[in-house]
């Protein structure tokens, strides 16, 4: 709009210089006032238009005074002399990463906590969040355009810190880990709502214990897997264990019921069938009255 009216501006004063000299181009002095006023217009009429892009809202400001009244995306008609900030209320995200060039920041911007038991845990953290359209204007009135640094930032890293004092450093790698996302999350979107952003999901990445404590967790874990292999071994004796009482019981058993219970027929056909079922040739007698059997294998 300025270059225009500058423009517009210059035309108009060479149409009213050439239209006070006696020249040849004296009558081009009304042409040169006419398009003068038509590009001021031009450019009047242009600065009147704004567009916002999708996925953005306009927060219209004059001369320091904000408007609460958003523009939605599309072509808005706004006073020439407005000035139009637009905010993404799209879904963005703030990474915080010990990992180089993996975060916002260049370089290690992990965040350090000290645990429970005095332990330093560094913790990796992704924020999800997005701008509420009609807070737009108290953003830019209270905070500015920047409040990923302002605010998403130093609460996130604050209410880590905050929570993080009430977890050892191993429940915090492991058992607890759920519940500690958890409470941070619900401190953050509270502190959060009040500024006028939405927290749409926190995701704890990483959580790196000091290595004195990863030892010990190495060895406890392996004492367990030990402890479990050695139960298991222990059960199987006991079961093998088992398994040769109730064999040896039931020889036993066996015996009993041989030594006491088989009349001389029964121990007769034993006899018969052991020897029938014999590799070698054989001729036996047994007995020596008529009713004696008389076996021959010719085996």
């Amino acid at each position: 709009m300025i270059a225009l009216t500058i423009l517009g501006i210059i035309a108009i004063i060479v149409g009213v210089v050439i239209g006070t000299n006696n020249s040849p181009i004296q009558k081009f002095s009304g042409l040169f006032k006419i398009v003068g006023v038509a590009i001021i217009i031009a450019g009047i009429a242009f600065s009147s238009i704004k567009q916002i892009e999708p996925g953005e809202v306009g927060v219209q400001k004059l001369f320091g005074k904000v408007n609460n009244q958003t523009l939605e995306s599309g072509l808005n008609l706004v006073n020439p002399l407005v000035e139009v900030v637009s905010f993404d209320i799209r879904t963005q995200n703030y990474t915080m990463s010990g990992v180089h060039n993996e975060g916002d920041k260049a370089g290690d911007d992990a965040i350090r906590v000290l645990s429970a038991d005095g332990l330093e845990v560094i913790i990796d953290l992704t924020v999800l969040y997005k701008v509420l359209p009609n807070e737009a204007p108290r953003i830019l009135k209270e905070i500015g355009t920047d409040y990923r640094n302002t605010i998403v930032r130093p609460i996130c890293r604050t209410k880590i810190r905050d929570n993080a004092v009430y977890y050892d450093a191993v429940a915090l790698y492991s058992t607890k880990r759920d519940e500690f996302q958890s409470r941070i999350f619900k401190t953050i979107e509270i502190d959060f709502k009040t500024r006028g952003l939405v927290l749409e999901q926190l995701l704890v990445r990483n959580i790196t214990l000091p290595a004195s404590v990863k030892t010990t967790i190495e060895g406890k874990i392996n004492a367990e897997q030990e402890a479990q292999k050695m139960t298991f071994v222990l059960q199987k004796e006991k079961q093998e264990a088992e398994r040769k009482r109730v064999e040896a019981q039931g020889i036993a058993d066996y015996q009993k019921i041989l030594s006491t219970g088989l009349s001389d027929k029964q121990l007769q056909y034993e006899m018969i069938k052991a020897i029938a079922t014999s590799p070698n040739a054989k001729l036996i007698i047994m007995g020596g009255n008529k009713n004696t059997p008389v076996i021959v294998d010719g085996k």
